[in-house]
This record gives structure tokens, sequence and C-alpha cells, in this order.
């Protein structure tokens, strides 16, 4: 049998005829980066038809897969996302609530990582590659950070930071965590992480629910630097008062619950932790 030759990473292999491993499949990032794993992006959208122009104009075109969960929308939004990205994924949403959009798209989702972000476009899609660093470098779990150095929002009001960061402080003296921003929901994780974050809350206290679940199964947790722009249009259906009671009791249940088991090393490497080339 002779030899083939196959150049990869800029080397000559020297190898008999189809006894050469398959090359990784690698997704060009910039000129100087390539990754390996599989990216899927969930945007749970509920009327946002005039904002998903927005925030799509920012998502890089190298994601994999888009996941955009509908919750019953009466305006085009379906309509608009079909037209901006036709090989987009949509599911329609069967319960309410942000927790229960979540959920629905990720369990759509193919990809090795997910992203999960907000349609009203105040989160900036050109920040995804950060998470995705991040992930590929060792994290298993990745959140966005308002007040990270280089972090930042012109939407929070005085009473809802100084509610965010009350809840923050409480969870990490609970948890033994360091987070800054507990109340964001601009996160990705691997997707193999699923079933210990396994998400049974309706709510905007998702994000919470994440973050403690992710901390108490001893993920590997780290924080990115992320600036919150102000809603385009429309209104939010965030309530500080009522949905920060929600945020609370899903803390101190979590604390009364069994820790979770930490999830074992793997005993063999995945193909999505195959990293940055």
């Amino acid at each position: 049998m002779s030899p083939e030759m196959i150049r990869h990473n800029g080397k000559v292999h020297v190898a008999p005829l189809r006894s050469m491993p398959p090359i990784e499949r690698f997704t060009p990032i910039t000129p100087h980066l390539a990754i390996s794993p599989t990216v899927s992006v969930v945007v749970p959208a509920m009327n946002e038809a005039e904002n998903l122009p927005h925030l799509f104009a920012t998502l890089p075109q190298w994601i994999d897969e888009i996941v955009l969960v509908d919750g019953n929308s009466v305006d085009d939004t379906v309509a608009v996302a079909r037209r901006l990205r036709p090989t987009m994924k949509i599911v329609t949403q069967t319960g309410k609530g942000k927790g229960d959009a979540l959920a629905a798209g990720f369990a759509a989702c193919t990809g090795d990582i997910i992203v999960m972000i907000d349609a009203d476009g105040s989160m900036d899609g050109r920040e995804i590659i950060s998470y995705v660093g991040a992930l590929v470098t060792g994290a298993d779990f990745v959140k966005g950070s308002r007040y990270a150095p280089g972090g930042g929002s012109d939407d929070l009001t005085l009473s809802r930071s100084l509610g965010n960061k009350a809840l923050t402080l409480l969870v990490n003296i609970m948890y033994g965590t360091k987070y800054s921003d507990l109340c964001y929901g601009y996160n990705a994780f691997w997707a193999r992480h699923l079933d210990v974050l396994d998400l049974d809350c309706d709510g905007f206290e998702v994000e919470t629910l994440m973050n403690v679940r992710a901390a108490k199964a001893g993920l590997k947790i780290h924080e990115v630097p992320s600036h919150e722009r102000s809603r385009i249009h429309g209104e939010s259906n965030l309530r500080a008062v009522r949905d920060g009671f929600r945020v609370l009791k899903t803390i101190l249940r979590e604390w009364r619950r069994q820790p979770a088991t930490p999830i074992p090393e793997p005993t063999a490497r995945p193909a999505a932790d195959r990293g940055v080339a």
C-alpha cells in the first residue's frame, strides 16, 4: 500500500493510505483562530419582530445553528426570523415564561456548545466569541457580567442594580461562589451539562437557577464582561419586585435541596472538547 501525504495545520503527515485518522472539522472564527465544537444559539422571543433585525445583525456567521423559541407571538416575529435566517430552527413554545422557553430551545439544540441570548437587541452577538473562547479553554459554564471590568449596562435602574447585587451576595455566601452578576441572561455552556442544569422553572429566575445548579454540580464557571444596551423596541415583561421574589425563592429552594452530585470527569475526551486550533 503506497503512502499518502496529507497537509494539516501547516504540517505534512505521511501515512499508509486509509490509516490516517479523520481530520477534525474546524470552523474559522478569525484569521488566527478556529474551533472544532459546533455552536448553537438559543433566542427566546415573544413579539420581538422589530428587535430581531438588530440582534441578528450582530450574530456571527460562523454560528452553526440558531434556535428561535417563539412564545406564541401576535406580531411578525416568526416571519421576520425566517426572512433574516431561512435555515434557522423555529420552536413554538407550548408553555409560558422565559425558563420554559429556554428549556424548549435547549432540547432542540444539536451543537456541542449552547449560547443563550435575548431577542430584544440589548445583547451584542459579537460577544459570543468571548463565551466560546472561555469554554474551549477549560470552562464548563460561562456567564456574562455587566459588573466585570469591560462590562456595563445602559438599562439597569438603581433599584434593579441594588436588588441584583443583594441577591448575588446572598448566593455567594450560601454557595461559596464569586459571582458578580447573578441576574443576567447572557450565558453559554457545554451541551453535555444540560442534565445537571435540569431546568424546571418558568420565569426570569431561570438564570439564577442555572448559576446555582452549575455551582452545586462543581462545574468550572467563568465570567466574561458583557455590555447590556437598552431594549430597542417594546416593553420588557420583567417586573423587578415580582421577579426578585421569584429569584429569592429559587435560591432558598435550591439551598434546602440535597447538594447536586459533582459531575465525574469524562473517561474519554469528547469531540466537543477538542478546543482551539
